[in-house]
């Protein structure tokens, strides 16, 4: 999804650009981390499959999980079986092992963002933060979340800008 540049113009001549969606990219993106197995999101969407449907948001909605390989196997038990990352993947699933991958994206630990209250109250959607996944093999940080990017994100949004809004009590 591309950001739409938008002046906001106050009196003086005073404009300020304000991105309609999204954080901005980050202006170096490291390599994808190495994962256990290779997953395509390109591949995945196009078969129709939502972010949803791989990373529910059980309640309280603070984190959108991965899917355990169970929901995996529910093609994967036909499709590609002869695929070495599919058999691995049969494999831990017949162990009742979950796939260990690597995170992409970590908010620190002393900062509350609940995905839920992004989707659902301020109408955000997975790719304002994350960048365009459909379009990726291998996902990697692409998306600026620092504290200034989600406070830019915030003013435009007229959303909240306390402190004790995000970060927790030290």
């Amino acid at each position: 999804m591309n950001r739409v540049a938008v002046l906001i113009c106050a009196g003086a001549g005073l404009c300020l650009q304000a991105f309609s969606q999204g954080l901005p990219p980050l202006k170096n993106v490291a390599p994808p981390p190495a994962q256990p197995l290779p997953f395509s999101h390109r591949i995945h969407v196009s078969q129709g499959l939502k972010c949803l449907d791989c990373h529910p948001m059980p309640d309280p909605g603070d984190f959108a999980d991965i899917v355990s390989t169970e929901k995996c196997m529910l093609c994967h038990s036909s499709v590609k079986t002869d695929s070495p990352a599919i058999r691995k993947l049969a494999d831990s699933h017949r162990r009742g092992e979950q796939i260990p991958w690597e995170p992409v994206y970590l908010v620190a630990d002393y900062v509350f963002f609940s995905h839920k209250e992004h989707l659902t109250r301020a109408g955000a959607e997975c790719t304002d933060c994350h960048g365009p996944v459909s379009e990726r093999e291998a996902l990697a940080k692409e998306r600026d979340l620092s504290m200034a990017a989600c406070m830019d994100c915030h003013r435009a949004k007229s959303a909240s800008l306390e402190c004790n809004y995000c970060h927790e009590p030290r």
